[in-house]
């Protein structure tokens, strides 16, 4: 079975899982009128070819069946559902109450899928990551919707990533990959409209091919096209992809998609309950085989376009049966897929399930976000973390991963405070989020000098500035991958708010005119030491590393753990590491 709307000759064939609909209807649009046609069932899904439909056509689905939210079901005919393999959308989506209400039609407010045009497919090469140079992650919207140099009406696009400024700002510091924050189209959870906010990083899709059709005006090509461009420049694209829940969110959440087809998509508990191991009300069931197919679907149709690997939000939900397993099917269908194969897989390597703290159990050629990495050397830095837990994790984390390291360290992503606003603040500040505060983390492992925000004190600032240089050497100069956050070579702040994720606004948004121009010059020069350095990126863990006191004696047992250890020396080959907590200072030779 071929899902989704595929060419045949003279029209288009369109097909689509449906196990316990008793009914299924294509509906075809042309502007606001609507056709409707019955789909005839082939086992679990109904299909149907009609003559005269090509590129460009509107469409969508309803389906006939119980409606017994308690039992799993939740069919309802007035509901226009989206296709699961759709891959471009007529307009984004928009949260609506009446999504939610049983016999309310939705046909004006859901987006429709596009019948797609054929793409041509990026040039096959090996991808483009690299531990000597840096991941970048971004979101797409907020990196370049202030940048005064590109087009206006190309700001906040994913074809804004191609033009020369961004590209040549990516090479001033060195970004080997740029990790892309969700594109797939989603839609904002149903308490943000009311609060006058709007779903920004994208954590909330709906179906997982469709790109959003604000990111990506010029739909499939426009991914491609800029990917293409990125090669050129020699940086690679890692999509951030969201398999572990949907925007359908939990039992009175809207029907968009998989809820109104196949409900038995979303795992559920033996009384029939949704399950939550992603803190969204619901979660994809990666067990079962059609919902792993779709998946598998999704990163080779991303994958053709270029793509040059994934990150996967809460990645243990693709693992889970329902418990964690590192032998699960999708590994092997990942290892075995002639397109997939040699991408790079990324795991964020925890959710919010039983046993959903996994770091170091995913495959052993997958790459692992280390929050153990962000939070010891925040420690360190803030004063209160031992020099030997910082030299395990300077040294690839080997207490984790082994002689080889997959570890990829950082200090500040997308989720908490940026890398300026953990050495401002203390606690978060989060009021615009319409949560009086409550939502982000509580403890952030953070420092402000005295000051909590702003401050006109020329001593904090240098302080600042001081703990700012020594962060960011201290990532450069960290065996395995090494991660930035954008704007962070730069001194981006977000006003000590943790949890922008509901900040589509200055708050979320990259500003470019407060740039820190001497601060993005040290990251490019911490770029260059670290490329010219292969001592210290390789992901082998030496076996020759001598570590010395700052007063050139060899380290002792005591003096690692030691809480007034002020810090220490390492030498490598051809490479010298000196981390001085008293100066806060590390001298790169």
């Amino acid at each position: 079975m071929i899902p989704g709307a595929s060419p045949i000759p003279g029209g288009t064939r369109f097909a689509v899982r449906a196990r316990d609909a008793a009914a299924v209807w294509l509906c075809l649009f042309d502007h606001d009128a609507e056709r409707r046609v019955a789909m005839a069932r082939d086992g679990d899904w109904f299909v149907l070819e009609v003559a005269g439909v090509g590129p460009g056509q509107c469409y969508g689905y309803r389906a006939e069946g119980d409606w017994a939210p308690d039992a799993g079901r939740w069919f309802d005919p007035a509901k226009l559902l989206v296709d699961p393999y759709a891959v471009e959308l007529d307009r984004r989506f928009a949260y609506d109450p009446i999504l939610s209400e049983f016999g309310a039609d939705t046909a004006a407010v859901v987006p429709h899928a596009i019948v797609p045009a054929l793409t041509a497919p990026a040039p096959i090469q090996r991808p483009l990551i690299d531990p000597a140079r840096p991941i970048y992650e971004l979101n797409v919207r907020a990196f370049t919707i202030q940048h005064p140099d590109v087009p206006e009406a190309q700001r906040g696009t994913i074809a804004a990533l191609a033009h020369p400024t961004i590209i040549a700002h990516l090479r001033k510091i060195g970004v080997g990959t740029v990790e892309l924050m969700p594109i797939v189209a989603w839609i904002d959870e149903r308490h943000l409209p009311p609060l006058g906010l709007r779903n920004a990083w994208g954590y909330n899709p709906v179906v997982p091919m469709a790109i959003d059709p604000g990111l990506a005006p010029g739909g499939v090509a426009e991914l491609r096209d800029t990917v293409t461009a990125l090669h050129a420049a020699g940086i690679g694209v890692v999509l951030d992809l969201v398999f572990n829940h949907s925007g359908e969110s939990d039992r009175d959440g809207p029907i968009l998609s998989l809820r109104g087809l196949d409900n038995r998509s979303y795992a559920h508990a033996s009384d029939g309950n949704l399950i939550n191991d992603t803190g969204t009300g619901n979660t994809l069931d990666a067990g079962d085989a059609g919902m792993r197919e779709l998946i598998l679907a999704s990163l080779r149709h991303f994958a053709a376009l270029g793509v040059d690997g994934f990150r996967f939000d809460l990645a243990p939900v693709i693992a889970r049966s329902p418990g964690f397993d590192p032998n699960a099917p999708i590994f092997a269908a990942i290892a075995a897929d002639p397109l997939l194969r040699d991408k790079v897989m990324i795991a964020e390597p925890w959710d919010i399930g039983p046993g959903g703290y996994q770091l170091g159990n995913f495959p052993a050629d997958w790459l692992e976000w280390n929050d153990r990495y962000r939070d010891d050397v925040r420690r360190f830095w803030r004063g209160d973390g031992s020099a030997g837990q910082l030299a395990t994790r300077l040294m690839g984390s080997a207490d984790v991963f082994g002689s080889v390291t997959r570890s990829v360290n950082f200090l500040a992503a997308h989720d908490g405070f940026t890398l300026a606003d953990l050495v401002s603040h203390v606690d978060r500040h989060n009021h615009a989020n319409g949560e009086d505060n409550r939502d982000g983390h509580g403890d952030n492992l953070s420092w402000n000098h005295g000051v909590e925000g702003a401050s006109d004190d020329p001593a904090i600032a240098a302080a600042r500035a001081a703990d700012l240089r020594a962060l960011l050497a201290t990532l450069f100069a960290t065996r395995g991958y090494v991660q930035l956050t954008a704007g962070d070579e730069f001194g981006r702040s977000q006003r000590g708010n943790n949890n922008a994720y509901a900040q589509d606004n200055a708050i979320g948004w990259v500003d470019w005119s407060a740039r820190d121009v001497a601060l993005e010059d040290h990251v490019a020069a911490l770029a260059t030491w670290r490329r010219e350095n292969p001592a210290v990126f390789d992901t082998d863990v030496p076996e020759q590393a001598v570590w010395l006191t700052l007063d050139g004696a060899p380290m002792t047992p005591a003096q690692w753990e030691a809480p007034d250890c002020p810090g220490f020396e390492l030498q490598l080959p051809g490479a010298t590491i000196r981390v001085d907590r008293r100066a806060r200072t590390v001298t790169l030779d």
